[in-house]
């Protein structure tokens, strides 16, 4: 059959991808913390061009009260893309899609928070995408965990997330747009970096049982490297600047 012509806008025989990066090379990414000063934690980020802010509120009463749980608080995530968020104007509404990754995001935070600590209450997450680029429920988790950590909720470990998946028959580092639209295989990562632990994995596309390992391995070296960034991105709110 030849070779398929977005393999050759995807990446070329150097290895370079359609964005000018290499296969294990991220997008640009930067965090700030404390962006909302109505919020107790918030976080914004931009990862390639995905633009994204994290608003949490609480830990605070549960409204209605029959939602509390006596033994452990409660943690709410609602992931929203606004209508200029991408190209075709989006219906403002939750979509199915958001309301899924809303889950995901939840998911993948709780294991890092320690809910046991204030019982009764609630702590949420607000999520506002205001410009989506592949990847955006990666760079939402990120802006969601530096948002928790700016809000002083105690957490076992700081969730960072990054995606990897398969273009033109290779494994390369968070997939962009275009590759997540034409490329063959997409996995969504989040890790708590020093616990080693996944909190989060999923895979849409096809792998074999080696690609699949290497896709994971990828992604995870991905994670640390955003660990590294919201990290300073936190030391910078509450310390200044630290750069010399």
């Amino acid at each position: 059959m030849g070779v398929k012509k977005t393999d050759i806008v995807l990446l070329d025989d150097k290895g370079i991808r359609c964005d000018g990066r290499k296969i294990d090379e991220p997008r640009n990414i930067m965090i700030k913390a404390g962006v909302l000063k109505n919020a107790n934690g918030s976080a914004y980020i931009e990862f390639g061009e995905n633009k994204i802010l994290a608003g949490v509120f609480g830990p605070r009463d549960v409204h209605p009260k029959h939602l509390a749980n006596t033994d452990r608080g409660i943690l709410r995530c609602r992931y929203h893309m606004e209508p200029f968020s991408v190209s075709e104007r989006k219906n403002p509404a939750p979509s199915r899609r958001e309301i899924e990754i809303s889950k995901v995001i939840k998911e993948a935070l709780e294991p890092a928070v320690m809910l046991e600590n204030f019982p009764r209450t609630v702590v949420d997450v607000y999520i506002e995408v205001l410009q989506a680029d592949g990847g955006s429920r990666c760079a939402a988790l990120d802006a969601a965990a530096v948002a928790l950590a700016d809000a002083g909720i105690p957490m076992r470990d700081m969730v960072s997330a990054c995606a990897a998946g398969k273009v033109a028959d290779t494994i390369v580092l968070d997939i962009n747009n275009e590759e997540d639209q034409e490329g063959q295989a997409d996995m969504p990562v989040a890790y708590m970096p020093n616990l080693e632990k996944v909190t989060l994995l999923q895979l849409d596309g096809v792998l074999t049982p080696a690609e699949y390992k290497k896709c994971i391995e990828t992604a995870i070296n991905g994670c640390k490297i955003v660990y590294e960034i919201q990290k300073k991105a936190l030391k910078d709110k509450f310390f200044g600047d630290m750069s010399p």
